[in-house]
């Protein structure tokens, strides 16, 4: 079906002067919100959107599921902070920043790899199994050829499992650590903990070794590492990161969500990496999660995927049209 669509209020009736008008902030409250959908989505269309074909599957819930942790987590738009928060405590294992130096093209393609990143996260977290699989082979594919040594003549390889597992832990925590921070809801310790599990399923699929099973344990790995170093991989990817190559409409609110990021890593960390804890950064990530939040709602692949699954769909929780059409007989479109 094609999914029924709202007008915005004031546009089909402007010129009737027997229809009563919305108040202006409303239609002006849309204006704002249809512009930060636009600008936002717009940095993360330069890979193809991984679950084009996820209606193809229905009732396959995937690794996660609509009961999941994971889809509230990842679902929520403190998950742009948690993917700033990865990329940064990634950088602190010599290996990893200098796989990233010597093979990825992040320099010359800072939104491809943005796009293609945040597909990976989005296919094997809401994706159904066929669309897991098909991400987590396109991932092997990419990283068979990632091998090298790093500055302290240590060899590394991609496909190594302790290298994935510090990428794909890491990952985990941040967008944990950025939930807990900037989330809509307080976690109790046993969410904290599925949260972990579930993504644990998914670092499973990449040989990533070891994962941990709790929060508590996941947290104190990350924090303890004993391969973590200073390298000049970690000092330029924490330099791009700091200042990337972004369109000048988003790069304010990027800057407060990177000072928000850093502000939530382990002190011993954010030491490594030549970070700093700035002043009001929290509070600051708080305010632009919010802000985003009533711009954008939750993830509107979410919604897609508890479609797919036949699920419930939150009553006002979603405000971006959905990825893609739904064809079943029965709709309409106004």
């Amino acid at each position: 079906m094609t999914r029924t669509v709202n007008t915005p209020p004031g546009n089909d009736h402007r010129e009737n002067p027997n229809v009563k008008q919305p108040p202006l902030p409303s239609r002006a409250a849309d204006v704002v919100r249809h512009r930060v959908s636009q600008t936002t989505s717009g940095l993360f269309r330069h890979a193809s959107y991984p679950l084009a074909r996820t209606l193809d599957y229905p009732g396959d819930p995937g690794v996660c599921g609509p009961s999941s942790v994971s889809w509230r987590i990842i679902g929520d738009t403190s998950a742009f902070i948690g993917g700033i928060r990865a990329l940064l405590v990634q950088a602190a294992h010599p290996e990893v920043a200098a796989g990233v130096a010597d093979h990825s093209r992040y320099r010359e393609d800072p939104l491809g790899r943005l796009s293609r990143t945040s597909a990976y996260v989005t296919a094997t977290t809401f994706g159904a199994t066929p669309e897991v699989e098909r991400a987590v082979s396109i991932v092997r594919r990419a990283h068979r050829p990632v091998h090298g040594r790093s500055h302290r003549d240590l060899d590394y390889s991609a496909d190594a499992p302790d290298l994935a597992a510090w990428v794909h832990n890491a990952l985990t925590d941040s967008f944990l650590q950025a939930y807990e921070t900037f989330g809509e809801q307080t976690l109790t310790p046993d969410e904290r903990d599925q949260f972990v599990r579930e993504q644990a399923e998914i670092g499973y699929l990449l040989d990533a070794a070891p994962v941990p099973q709790t929060a508590a344990d996941l947290r104190s790995w990350i924090e303890h590492h004993p391969a973590l170093a200073a390298s000049p991989g970690m000092r330029e990817t924490v330099g791009f990161v700091r200042s990337p190559p972004l369109p000048q409409t988003v790069l304010p609110a990027y800057r407060l969500m990177a000072q928000a990021a850093a502000a939530t890593i382990p002190p011993n960390l954010r030491s490594l990496l030549g970070l700093r804890k700035t002043p009001g950064a929290i509070a600051a990530g708080r305010g632009v999660t919010r802000f985003l939040r009533w711009s954008l709602g939750s993830s509107p692949t979410w919604e897609l995927s508890l479609v797919r699954c036949g699920a419930p769909i939150p009553e006002g929780r979603f405000r971006q049209p959905l990825p893609v059409p739904l064809d079943e007989p029965g709709s309409s479109t106004d």
